[in-house]
């Protein structure tokens, strides 16, 4: 793995972790909310398909810049353009969660050859939550913020939470990444969905057959789908929305199987 610095148009920048032949024709990877290129490392190496996997440190995690003053969904469209454009051929845009809403609304507005999102979440999602978010991002809590995602937003119960907390590492690894969750959250419900998601464009969606049916990520899955009604669909037996963590290789089969011919 090499990874590949992007500077960006307002002088900040992006890391990209890419996994394989950077020359290649690579699966650009855009990662979503608490997700961080580092966390994709077993999934992209397990790739066969493509002989370049390359994973987009979103801004907010190091060591890519900070979110920029007046952050909102236009804000990751032109960073991850921009990262497609830093690299000799992407053939293949893969979003997880946040990031699938950020590659199908990406390939409704510019041309891509194919898009495939796991789990991409639209507004409304985790509306309910803003308003103790904005809490814990005034008071610069990450422990809270940690929480209330796994939470309010995930469902975890207080003994998985606790479970979580005495993991140190794990736990202040989640808190890093917490720090831009409040601008997210909100930059996700300020965005509304086009009538259709990259209707030009070859899609597949993909949800863990664990939330199929079930909030919040089964039933964010299913408007995404109403809204890519030409869509391929899929599920991943037995996973739910951590399926690049629990099960990287089955994961990467499932995507193995779903390149489009060139």
């Amino acid at each position: 793995m090499i990874q590949d610095r992007v500077d960006l148009a307002d002088g900040s920048w992006l890391t990209v972790d890419i996994h394989g032949d950077p020359a290649a024709p690579a699966l650009m990877v855009v990662p979503g909310v608490m997700s961080d290129a580092r966390a994709w490392r077993r999934m992209a190496g397990a790739i066969t398909a493509w002989p370049a996997v390359a994973v987009v440190n979103r801004r907010g995690r190091h060591p890519s810049g900070d979110l920029p003053p007046g952050y909102s969904l236009a804000t990751e469209l032109d960073d991850v353009a921009t990262a497609i454009g830093a690299m000799p051929s992407v053939s293949a845009l893969f979003g997880w969660s946040y990031g699938g809403l950020i590659t199908l609304t990406l390939a409704s507005r510019t041309s891509v050859p194919q898009v495939i999102a796991y789990e991409p979440v639209v507004r409304p999602f985790a509306a309910h939550a803003l308003g103790d978010l904005e809490e814990a991002h005034q008071d610069a809590d990450l422990d809270r913020t940690v929480e209330i995602v796994c939470g309010q937003i995930s469902g975890m119960d207080a003994a998985a939470i606790e479970a979580l907390r005495r993991n140190s590492a794990v736990w202040e690894a989640m808190r890093a990444l917490a720090r831009p969750v409040y601008a997210e959250t909100v930059a996700l419900n300020e965005s509304p969905p086009p009538e259709a998601f990259a209707p030009s464009v070859p899609v597949d969606l993909a949800v863990g057959g664990n939330n199929r049916g079930r909030a919040p990520y089964g039933t964010s899955f299913e408007h995404v789908q109403v809204l890519t009604p030409h869509a391929g669909v899929h599920e991943l037996p037995g996973q739910g929305h951590m399926a690049h963590l629990e099960a990287p290789e089955t994961l990467a089969h499932l995507l193995d199987s779903l390149r489009t011919p060139a």
